[in-house]
């Protein structure tokens, strides 16, 4: 038997591990208090100032989090764990924060009732697990882009902007299934916003560059493409060979053989020349005598991208020095490209390769067309997810059959893992939860009539409707969200959950 001092030991510890988990909660509930008014049809808009007076109204979570003033280190997680819920799939991002937050609150009030962490956390882990399982099961699949519910995903995701809902189905039909099949694209990234554009959706890509100097074409058809992933110059001989006869040579050899591969280029009838990095001001000057554009410092993605598009392949400097021929077979071909001066950006369009689509957004100012752009981003990750993984009920009537669910696994669950499988089961009533709650209705209410009613018909996609506060069908009223996005959330809550439940203690480092 341990002695006082060591029971006061093990008991100190304790209560040094409760405080820790209980302060930890009590900041993660505090960064969801900044965007769970914003969830549902009836989810208002938060405003963000900073010190400059600068204003932001949004809605969307992930830019809440992002630029909202965050100290608290088990906060910060939470804002990390939305971050990457929205560099995954685009949305979901206060979904993913509820749940966190509704797992870290649920579990530390199992550890407060004097379950071991360990377990709670296994358990919580072996929920989340079977939760996601339920959900892949209860996903109903998007087999064609014709699919009426893939337009009423992107309605629903814009916030029910039918502008937006119109370019991105046009986008998602231009680009097609495949492409957006592939794992490393992202329809949100052909998204480009601007305050003095013309709202529009074109087959091409827009690169966020001008061409290297005005006095090259502003506008080209038919262009044969060259993409360089290099500097467009003579190789260079070092200061200290060159001050020799033999470097000196070596150097007028080089310029010679770089002033023929300009030339091979021009014989190939090449219009447009995209490299990583700069041009020699002589290649610029043979090039803009050529009638060529040259758009210089490109990113490797949009370098990527003009290839894959104009069906080009990408050479490296020492590849301009190849046979005529070969050089030829590198070469794409693009029906327009254009630099557009109002929006300083090169469009590129009707590229031989790979379909690209770009979604313009514009507004009357930059504070509007900021969130227009982002609006239209989760409309298009929306659409993108949903025919990679199918669709499932929205409005939280999801997660409530799935909390019906944990629950009936925990009971076959044994020990005081059980405790931490019931946190999970709690914790997937929140969306629902905060969804009836911004609608003005009583949530305790609402969802105990849900529940009812759902275990009455077996079904798994029965919620409330938000005008009149009734039970109806979540599908037929046409809520729905996208698997990936519903199940990234609760995977990525559970990891950040479970990550800040293992905090034992909170200490501060010393300044160095």
């Amino acid at each position: 038997m341990p002695d006082n001092k060591e029971h006061v030991r093990i008991e100190s510890g304790e209560n040094r591990q409760l405080q820790a988990l209980q302060s930890n909660a009590t900041a993660v509930k505090a960064v969801a208090s900044a965007v769970e008014s914003t969830i549902g049809p009836k989810g208002l808009d938060t405003m963000l100032v900073n010190e400059a007076g600068e204003v932001i109204i949004t809605n969307d979570g992930v830019t809440i989090l992002d630029r909202m003033e965050v100290s608290h280190p088990a906060a910060k997680m939470i804002v990390n764990v939305a971050k990457a819920q929205q560099a995954e799939v685009g949305d979901g991002t206060t979904t993913a924060t509820l749940l966190a937050t509704a797992i870290v609150d649920e579990g530390v009030k199992q550890v407060a009732r004097g379950v071991p962490v360990v377990k709670v956390i296994a358990g919580i882990q072996r929920g989340v697990r079977y939760a996601l399982h339920k959900m892949k099961e209860k996903a109903r699949p998007i087999r064609e882009l014709e699919d009426d519910w893939l337009q009423r995903i992107a309605f629903t995701a814009s916030r029910e902007n039918e502008d937006i809902t119109v370019a991105v189905m046009e986008a998602v039909h231009l680009v097609g299934r495949d492409k957006l099949l592939e794992n490393n694209f992202r329809l949100s990234q052909a998204v480009v916003a601007h305050p003095r554009a013309t709202s529009a959706v074109f087959s091409g890509i827009l690169l966020n560059k001008t061409r290297a100097n005005l006095q090259m074409p502003r506008y080209l058809e038919n262009a044969q493409v060259l993409v360089l992933a290099d500097s467009l110059e003579s190789e260079w001989v070092d200061d200290e060979s060159l001050s020799t006869e033999a470097g000196f040579n070596k150097q007028e050899h080089l310029r010679k053989q770089f002033l023929a591969a300009l030339e091979s280029l021009m014989g190939l009838g090449v219009k447009l020349v995209v490299t990583s990095r700069g041009l020699d001001s002589l290649a610029e000057d043979i090039l803009t005598d050529s009638g060529i554009m040259v758009i210089q410092r490109v990113a490797p993605d949009e370098l990527q991208k003009v290839a894959e598009h104009t069906n080009a392949k990408i050479l490296k400097r020492n590849g301009l020095y190849k046979p005529i021929e070969e050089i030829k077979s590198y070469l794409g071909l693009a029906e327009e490209v254009e630099d557009n001066e109002v929006l300083e950006r090169v469009r590129i369009s009707g590229g031989k390769g790979k379909p690209f689509a770009t979604i313009l957004v514009s507004a009357a100012t930059d504070e509007v067309v900021e969130e227009r752009e982002r609006i239209t981003k989760d409309a298009a990750s929306a659409v993108q997810a949903a025919v990679r993984g199918g669709y499932l009920p929205g409005g939280g009537a999801l997660e409530l059959s799935l909390a019906r669910d944990v629950e009936k696994f925990r009971e076959t669950v044994q020990g005081m893992e059980r405790f931490g499988v019931g946190v999970v089961s709690e914790a997937l009533l929140r969306p629902m939860t905060q969804v009836v709650a911004n609608a003005g209705f009583n949530p305790l209410e609402k969802i105990e009539m849900v529940k009812a009613l759902q275990l009455k018909r077996e079904s798994d996609s029965l919620g409330i409707d938000c005008d009149r506060g009734v039970v109806v069908d979540m599908v037929e009223m046409g809520v729905v969200d996208p698997l990936l996005i519903k199940f990234h959330a609760l995977g990525a809550a559970g990891e950040v959950a479970t990550a800040i439940l293992r905090i034992h203690s909170i200490v501060r480092m010393k300044n160095y």
